[in-house]
């Protein structure tokens, strides 16, 4: 059947209204989805909760979709002829003629992904979180129907919160279970132990946990998983990820993805997914999304420090700490070097700011690509569309701003498709317990002080479950699957050749300068292997993907 004649519905959307949920039960989720869009096609995915995505062709021609508010299910349109497909997919969209787009590979060279609304090819576009379209008479109308709302509680009790936030993650771990053997990833960190905390109360049975380890030093956490483990008493399993799995894996990886995906940290996930397919597990829970809802990255401290420059007077910035700090004599000194770099951070504004920190940005566009490839790109575009989604978030709090923007590029963009194509891949179901819908109320009410208590992460989160997560795992710091990559590469020849076949690969198709991947490989590389692993993986996992899905691919 032709896409323009299907209408689908993907994942366990939640109606609120009573007559559409009992609609949606009786009759299944698309029943329920026609009648909310006959009556108000503009407000019919706001009373719909849980993760979603719905594309639904009324008799009369007009088209409806629509994502849930993280884009953990997603959909991708074109319009051609006057007609509007649609799919899941990017790739499905994509016939013989579809067109790679420059300007998507330097966004994704630029944020590691491909943000929405953009996609690799031209013409096929993301619907992004928390937005629908409607295609009518030719007319094609994209907006958000929903925008957050932070309406901060004040004067309710730390303990009333408490015990309300640790019912909410328990029910919200509760939905996630199928019924099947309860699983969880775990990595160690506050929101994995959490869920597999949170699993063992709400199903009454012992959990299944499945860690990745890595040997190479300052990458490895394994401890802090087998700690949680012992303290919920789950059933625990490990996998270390070798280099020589990274040589078998990364061509399967990149490829089932459907465009580039920088994110390095989906192959330990894979692999962790595997494992647990391989024990029967049908469904494993993940953590993310516990830092972004509830203030735990370490970027909110960092920026919030940037923020007190604003309180400092006018007259004392403009008149003598900028002007004194801007010369030479003090660059030539540590102390006034750093207090100079902070000035010249806190100076440019939020979103701005971020772009100091960005890799390709730090290493000269025109250093890396080549001048074909400049010649057909803005790059100004990610700033803008960065600009752009920092405005959806008004009047409140300089980090629930933050929050929001996260929510974006963080999660719905990076860490969630993440987990999906891992998961996908080894063929096991996924869920997100920590972005249950009540949850995310529960964080828009939550007071920013409770975040953010002065520089001390997800205060409130982590003194709530104190008692129940382990002293340790409350005090230890964030990491993750974290792929120790460029490390790797500098020492294993196979790996090593990989990656050097794959740069080379993307400087023949006129992408990347030759000069630039010469001195990245033999220079840089092995100077700073952590920093510049990162950069050497997204060219590699870009090339592998053009290999797998546009091997004719080149630059004119």
């Amino acid at each position: 059947m032709p896409l323009t004649a299907l209408s689908l519905t993907l994942g366990a959307p939640r109606f609120s209204e009573t007559r559409l949920a009992g609609l949606a039960k009786d009759q299944g989720a698309l029943a329920a989805w026609r009648e909310a869009v006959a009556k108000d096609a503009g407000k019919a995915a706001a009373g719909v909760t849980g993760d979603f995505a719905v594309g639904l062709r009324e008799p009369g021609g007009r088209t409806f979709l629509a994502v849930d508010r993280f884009a953990i299910q997603t959909l991708c349109y074109r319009v051609t002829d006057g007609q509007i497909q649609f799919a899941a997919r990017a790739d499905a969209l994509a016939d013989t003629g579809a067109e790679i787009d420059p300007q998507a590979i330097f966004d994704y060279l630029y944020f590691h992904v491909i943000p929405s609304p953009r996609t690799i090819y031209k013409g096929i576009y993301r619907l992004p979180p928390g937005h629908y379209a409607l295609f009518e008479n030719g007319q094609l109308t994209v907006a958000p129907y929903w925008v957050p709302a932070f309406e901060e509680q004040r004067g309710a009790s730390f303990g009333a919160l408490k015990d309300e936030f640790r019912q909410l993650l328990r029910d919200a771990v509760a939905t996630q279970l199928d019924g099947g053997k309860p699983a969880c990833f775990l990595s160690g960190g506050t929101d994995s132990s959490t869920v597999a905390g949170m699993a063992a109360l709400a199903s009454g049975k012992t959990v299944a946990t499945y860690s990745i380890g890595f040997d190479a030093q300052g990458y490895d956490e394994m401890e802090f998983a087998r700690l949680a483990a012992r303290h919920f008493k789950t059933e625990h399993h490990e996998y270390y990820v070798t280099p020589d799995d990274l040589v078998r894996s990364i061509p399967a990886v990149a490829a089932h993805y459907d465009q580039p995906f920088g994110n390095s940290s989906a192959l330990p996930a894979y692999y962790c997914a595997k494992m647990a397919r391989e024990d029967g597990v049908s469904k494993l829970l993940a953590g993310d999304g516990g830092d972004e809802l509830f203030g735990g990255n370490s970027r909110y401290a960092k920026q919030r420090v940037f923020g007190w420059y604003d309180h400092v007077p006018g007259f004392l910035r403009k008149g003598l700490m900028e002007p004194v700090l801007d010369t030479r004599a003090a660059a030539s000194l540590p102390l006034t070097r750093k207090a100079g770099s902070y000035v010249e951070q806190a100076r440019v504004p939020m979103p701005d700011r971020l772009q100091m920190y960005n890799l390709i940005m730090r290493l000269g566009v025109s250093d890396v690509l080549t001048p074909g490839m400049v010649a057909q790109i803005d790059v100004a575009q990610p700033l803008h569309l960065q600009r752009s989604v920092w405005q959806v978030a008004q009047g409140c709090s300089a980090l629930n701003r933050e929050l929001v923007f996260d929510w974006r590029f963080t999660l719905a963009e990076s860490d969630l498709p993440k987990v999906l194509g891992a998961t996908s891949l080894a063929g096991v179901g996924v869920g997100f317990p920590m972005l249950d819908d009540r949850l995310l109320a529960f964080s828009l009410k939550l007071p920013t002080e409770y975040k953010l208590k002065g520089l001390q992460l997800r205060w409130f989160f982590k003194e709530a479950l104190r008692g129940f997560l382990p002293d340790e795992t409350i005090s230890k710091k964030k990491q993750g699957f974290g792929l120790p990559f460029g490390v790797w590469a500098n020492n294993t020849p196979a790996l090593k050749a990989l990656a050097k076949e794959s740069l080379e690969g993307l400087a023949a198709r006129g992408v990347v300068r030759a000069d630039f991947i010469q001195t990245l490989l033999t220079q840089r590389l092995p100077e700073h292997p952590g920093y510049f692993g990162e950069m050497v993986w997204i060219l590699m996992m870009l090339e592998q993907w053009l290999q797998a899905k546009a091997p004719n691919f080149r630059f004119s």
